[in-house]
């Protein structure tokens, strides 16, 4: 039995596929499939049944995909053992993107992570962009290593550890001849005079749309959604054409020529932007590392936003 052959294993098995593992470890198909059935031999037992449309595991497969896994995590956690006493950082690390950063702040993760690659150049960062909603549950998952989201709440969901990185409240974006300004006064809506309004907003799955749904929910109705745009900049330009009201970051519409901007009265919802983590810490040195790199440069912010989020 080789450790090849039992990553090959953990491979299909998790992507229930010969042809996605065989992608995602940039080898051959036929060269995987043959070292998995080589282990079957030696094991005696099918692992994997193929009979269908997608790759499954066998009852015999099920049992042992942990202990495989486990036998990868010890050769992976001696190679990092040695690598902390040689002072020298291996391996890679998987950092989550809010999808849609503005395009200085993405400058400012293309610098920071060409930083950490100056001091560790032989550890990998792979970047995956996606919707906070889907990197919290690969957080949770193992999947992601450290990532920045949006966040509905201040406080992480049970597993996980966040430091709040952008913290603002949000605003309605209106053009000079929207009716909302008619009830405004001294330039703030209570959240109900959205109630009657086409909204302009982010997708389901972003931090901002699930603030923006719960602060409408606690207020006693549905906020009726008209368009959703991938970030917040196209927000606000369809709101300066005049198709809706756009509930953004107060920073997104700052400046925006055509446009005023409608703070809330009241408790006033907030875009929040957190860098995220396991409770227990990242499980190797690279990954803590990158962390504590992250940590210190993007700091705790109570003001302006930091990054802005949109859905792929």
């Amino acid at each position: 039995m080789e450790l090849r052959q039992l990553q090959y294993f953990v491979a299909v098995a998790e992507e229930a596929s010969f042809t996605r593992a065989a992608g995602r470890l940039h080898l051959a198909q036929p060269g995987i499939s043959a070292q998995v059935r080589q282990l079957e031999r030696e094991l005696g037992q099918p692992l994997l049944d193929r009979s269908g449309r997608s790759v499954t595991l066998t009852e015999v497969g099920a049992a042992v995909l942990p202990y495989a896994r486990a036998a990868l995590a010890a050769v992976e956690g001696a190679r990092q053992t040695v690598a902390e006493f040689t002072g020298l950082l291996r391996g890679q690390v998987t950092l989550g993107l809010v999808s849609g950063a503005a395009p200085a702040r993405e400058a400012e993760a293309a610098s920071l992570l060409a930083d950490f690659h100056d001091v560790h150049p032989q550890v990998d960062v792979a970047l995956a962009a996606d919707n906070s909603e889907r990197m919290l549950a690969a957080l949770q998952r193992g999947e992601l290593d450290v990532a920045l989201l949006g966040t509905v709440d201040a406080e992480p969901p049970a597993g996980l550890s966040f430091q709040i990185v952008a913290d603002e409240p949000l605003v309605a974006a209106v053009v000079p001849g929207s009716p909302l300004l008619a009830v405004a006064d001294d330039g703030r809506i209570p959240l109900t005079a959205l109630r009657d309004h086409p909204l302009i907003s982010l997708p389901r799955g972003t931090g901002i749309r699930g603030v923006l749904e719960r602060a409408c929910a606690d207020a006693g109705f549905r906020p009726r959604i008209a368009f959703e745009a991938a970030g917040p900049q196209l927000l606000v330009g369809l709101a300066a054409r005049g198709l809706g009201v756009a509930v953004v970051p107060e920073s997104a519409a700052a400046g925006e020529p055509g446009l005023r901007t409608l703070s809330f009265r009241g408790a006033r919802p907030r875009g929040r932007i957190a860098l995220a983590w396991r409770a227990d810490g990242p499980p190797g040195p690279a990954a803590r590392a990158l962390l504590e790199r992250l940590r210190t440069a993007l700091g705790t912010t109570g003001g302006r936003g930091v990054w802005t989020e949109a859905k792929t």
